[in-house]
């Protein structure tokens, strides 16, 4: 369905339990890392289920543009059909053109990397990806020594003059807008000739775990790194990283709708391989959906929620899974008792201003959320039928579906945008309800 395309009529359910399971595509955090680093390797790389999407063909194709070797194919593993990626890392040079779309990883993570070939490199992007913070990245560039032109704007358009080497040193940002300024030089840094230290320097980080994820994926790749006691410097030596086999975590957070189904229609839903241990954020919806009233379990299959049709508001600071913001506040919409979803101002810089989206479109069923400088109060109210609006942003999308299983008459507009890090959302929604 394209954007011009009419309405998507969200699927309706009420509250009559399912017994599913679904498998949720690869991480797009993971992907665009394990990208990223597979890249600067110093033999190649076999990424197992990556993420196919949007986001992760933007980062596969600002690769190739760069010189590095990806080649994608179907492989069977144990007899099943599985997609895999294969990166072959290679000098990169210039001139090349990068389309960064809208996705937050590519605008961020590429262009440290680019500063490592020779020649020019120009990114451009979405409408939207003009307004989104890349500052302390160009900043933090230049003070490297990489030469950038900007016009002063300090965010895309650009053009990266490479010399194909960066030296490194100790550096300071400020990356409370977005954990990915940080995680955007990290992932480079063992490919810098003295390595990096960075130091933040501002208001709390959002996101710690995708920091985690950042570090955790250095050192399995064969970085040293360092993180000091209070978690606001880390250091990464130089050193080759080291080509790997690696199988992709499904995305967490693309998780919370499908959980949803069975919180509001009751009965069970089972997502498939859930990790037992990992660093995504999505990993706490296990702790907030059983605080809104799930049973959740571990088992061999993967994660089983069981809901009852009942969903109980939640007090919550949001700041380290705000990604998780959309679904929760479309349960919290429809649950018995207010809630209130605090630390998540950096949501007004995402693909849309998140905080005043859903609460415009919330609002427009009937809804009652307060919005304010940093945080959501919804208190519930009966919703009724209408449009619900995205602004290009998936998980606006998602939320709408959401709400849709038990309010009639919800059309959600532009289901498309879910293509940023679901392949097929509307296929993968009705094939499990109808």
């Amino acid at each position: 369905m394209d954007k011009d395309d009419a309405h998507w009529p969200a699927i309706f359910r009420g509250v009559k339990p399912v017994d599913i399971s679904v498998v949720i595509p690869g991480s797009k955090s993971v992907t665009n890392r394990a990208l990223i680093l597979a890249a600067q390797a110093d033999s190649p790389s076999v990424l197992r289920r990556p993420l196919v999407s949007r986001d992760s063909q933007l980062m596969v194709q600002g690769l190739q543009a760069l010189g590095i070797g990806i080649v994608e194919e179907d492989s069977f593993v144990h007899g099943s059909p599985e997609y895999q990626l294969t990166v072959t890392p290679s000098a990169m040079s210039g001139p090349a053109k990068i389309d960064v779309g809208n996705a937050g990883t590519v605008m961020r993570f590429l262009p440290p990397l680019a500063a490592l070939a020779t020649g020019d490199i120009s990114f451009d992007g979405d409408p939207r990806s003009y307004e989104r913070p890349l500052g302390p990245v160009i900043k933090a560039l230049e003070q490297l020594g990489v030469a950038i032109e900007h016009e002063g704007r300090y965010s895309l358009p650009l053009t990266l003059h490479g010399k194909g080497v960066i030296p490194g040193g100790s550096i300071t940002i400020d990356a409370s807008a977005s954990s990915q300024f940080l995680s955007a030089l990290l992932l480079v840094a063992p490919s810098f000739k003295n390595g990096i230290t960075v130091t933040h320097d501002g208001s709390e980080l959002p996101s710690m775990p995708h920091i985690d994820m950042t570090v955790e994926m250095l050192r399995d790749f064969g970085a040293i790194v360092s993180v000091d006691s209070d978690r606001r410097s880390w250091s990464v030596k130089p050193g080759a990283l080291h080509g790997r086999e690696l199988v992709i975590e499904p995305d967490l957070s693309n998780a919370a709708p499908f959980l949803s189904i069975a919180m509001l229609c009751g009965g069970s839903i089972t997502i498939a391989d859930w990790p037992v241990k990992t660093t995504q954020p999505g990993d706490q919806l296990r702790s907030i959906l059983s605080r809104m009233g799930a049973t959740i379990s571990m088992n061999a299959k993967g994660l089983t929620l069981t809901g009852t049709g009942a969903i109980h508001g939640i007090d919550i600071d949001l700041h380290d899974v705000g990604e998780l913001t959309p679904a929760i506040a479309a349960l919290a919409a429809l649950a018995d008792s207010p809630s209130h979803l605090r630390g998540i101002g950096h949501l007004r810089l995402h693909e849309t201003d998140r905080l005043a989206g859903l609460t415009r479109e919330i609002n427009a069923l009937g809804g009652d959320v307060e919005e304010h400088k940093n945080s959501l109060h919804i208190t519930p109210a009966p919703l009724h039928g209408g449009v619900f609006h995205t602004y290009d942003d998936h998980r606006l999308a998602t939320a709408g579906a959401v709400i849709g299983l038990v309010v009639p008459g919800i059309e959600v507009e532009n289901i498309a945008t879910t293509r940023k890090t679901l392949p097929d959302f509307p296929g993968l929604w009705s094939g499990l309800l109808t």
